[in-house]
């Protein structure tokens, strides 16, 4: 039996212009423990030489393994490399670990570019034995785990982009 596709979307509002939500999500050196609740790195980032020195091109010539700690008292690690990266809007990836898939996530700017709305969309399948038999029984419960660390994620992003500098965005005419 091949496992579930769980294919799973969260949209955040966030008080920030897309290229300062960008800064902190597409940071080079992955600081989303920094400020995610329940995210930690289960190992350093794996990075191979890039095409060039741009942002978008050392994005995609790394990966970070995080472990992201559900209220459901589980652990998932998952492996996170970027394969398309549009400064500063998009970034989709392959997942690999514990949920093996494909991700994406957008940036769109609100009509004054003062806020942005991220959506955040995983299309995967768990590779774990337990996870997998548990499934047809505690899907709704995977789910409803997935969407509290989700919303722990847009709180630390919310309390990040307050800490952050208001004049220093990201140019997007220098990344590709």
């Amino acid at each position: 039996m091949k496992p579930r596709l769980f294919d799973l979307s969260s949209t955040w509002y966030l008080p920030a212009p897309a290229e300062q939500v960008w800064a902190i999500i597409a940071d080079i050196d992955m600081s989303w423990p920094q400020w995610w609740p329940g995210c930690s790195f289960a190992a350093p980032l794996e990075r191979w030489p890039a095409e060039s020195s741009s942002q978008a091109d050392i994005l995609k010539a790394t990966t970070a393994h995080l472990s992201f700690k559900a209220a459901l008292g589980y652990t998932l690690t998952i492996s996170i490399h970027p394969t398309m990266v549009v400064a500063p809007r998009e970034i989709e990836f392959d997942a690999g670990g514990h949920l093996e898939g494909k991700g994406q996530v957008t940036l769109i700017p609100d009509d004054r570019g003062q806020a942005t709305r991220m959506d955040i969309e995983w299309r995967v399948r768990p590779t774990q034995r337990w996870m997998n038999m548990l499934t047809p029984i505690a899907a709704p419960a995977f789910t409803a785990a997935h969407a509290l660390l989700m919303r722990q994620g847009e709180s630390g992003l919310m309390k990040a982009l307050t800490m952050a500098p208001k004049n220093n965005p990201v140019d997007p005419s220098t990344s590709p």
